[in-house]
């Protein structure tokens, strides 16, 4: 056998061996994905399709069963669709804005360094890393109108108690002139989001500002641009690929939530989302088939908004 036939025996069996390897070690992931991602997406389909109930769960079939299109009849049909959908996109749009928005304002506070950055650094990350059920108590307790701290203030100050998540519409005074009535409970709940989240949106922006060279911005303060230029001309354009896929994944985890709304309000006075809808379905109703198609269609509606996002929307680093 000559040489060169003899290495590319060896190159193949290496090449075999590498492969062999590479299934080996992405195995337990592919595992994993199938169990807790593919199985349950095709099994709430299949509910989806089928007149399940919580009393006759048991006879739920995965394959082989009579489909039928009356559980998506029913759930486009209830009055109360098409508002929680719409509180779902408001609640979303605005509590991804304002995460973002927060954690941007932090970013720019904390870059430079100062005595105790790394301290004031870490107690950013605090909401973020607190038990939810942690931060929703502190919120209920802090927003009381018998004895919450903020009400305290507000009676302090000649105020009247509010009931922050509890008012479905509050009439709020502009300076005397004119009255509007803002949605109050959905406000406080999109405020929580923000705060909840916006340590997530810092880390990013806080990366890539200091991922930044520092000598464009010097030279624009060189050649007298003001603080705003240089945030609008200089910072802005520099992060608009991370605030592209921040505003993403934001919307898309938002668009999923239900603990956030559920322990604050528990949907009600007009925060109801879709998740909360679905556990409304499965839980209150016991209607399983109905709760897996408002599941199917969450997911659907999602699709087609992240792909028109990705069409016109969506910022591709290029550097």
């Amino acid at each position: 056998m000559s040489d060169t036939k003899l290495k590319r025996q060896k190159k193949s069996g290496l090449k075999r061996r590498e492969s062999r390897f590479g299934l080996a070690l992405i195995l337990p992931a592919v595992i994993v994905v199938l169990l807790l991602v593919i199985l349950p997406l095709f099994w709430n389909i299949a509910l989806s399709f089928q007149s399940a109930r919580l009393i006759n769960i048991q006879d739920v079939k995965l394959v082989g069963f009579d489909a039928t299109l009356r559980n998506f009849e029913r759930v486009l049909s209830d009055r109360e669709f098409w508002p929680v959908l719409r509180t779902t996109f408001i609640y979303t749009i605005f509590g991804s804005i304002l995460s973002i928005l927060m954690g941007l304002w932090a970013a720019l506070a904390l870059r430079k360094a100062f005595r105790g950055r790394a301290i004031v650094r870490g107690l950013v990350l605090f909401p973020y890393v607190v038990p939810v059920i942690a931060a929703a108590f502190v919120w209920q307790v802090m927003l009381n109108p018998n004895f919450g701290i903020t009400n305290v203030w507000i009676e302090r100050f000649g105020g009247t108690a509010i009931d922050f998540l509890g008012t479905k519409s509050y009439d709020l005074s502009v300076f005397g002139i004119f009255t509007m009535s803002i949605p109050l409970a959905l406000i406080t709940v999109i405020v929580f989001e923000g705060w909840r989240y916006f340590p997530f949106a810092f880390l990013f922006i806080l990366a890539a500002l200091q991922s930044q060279s520092e000598e464009i911005e010097e030279a624009a303060l060189v050649d007298g641009a003001t603080i705003s230029q240089r945030f609008w001309y200089i910072t802005i354009p520099a992060l608009k690929p991370v605030l592209s896929v921040l505003f993403l994944l934001r919307f898309i985890w938002t668009f999923n939530k239900f603990d956030d709304v559920f322990l604050l309000t528990g949907g009600g006075a007009g925060t109801k989302v879709i998740t909360v809808k679905i556990v409304d379905w499965l839980l209150g109703r016991g209607d399983v088939g109905a709760a897996a198609a408002l599941g199917l269609i969450l997911a659907v509606i999602l699709g087609v908004v992240v792909a028109l996002y990705f069409k016109f929307f969506y910022v591709e680093d290029t550097a």
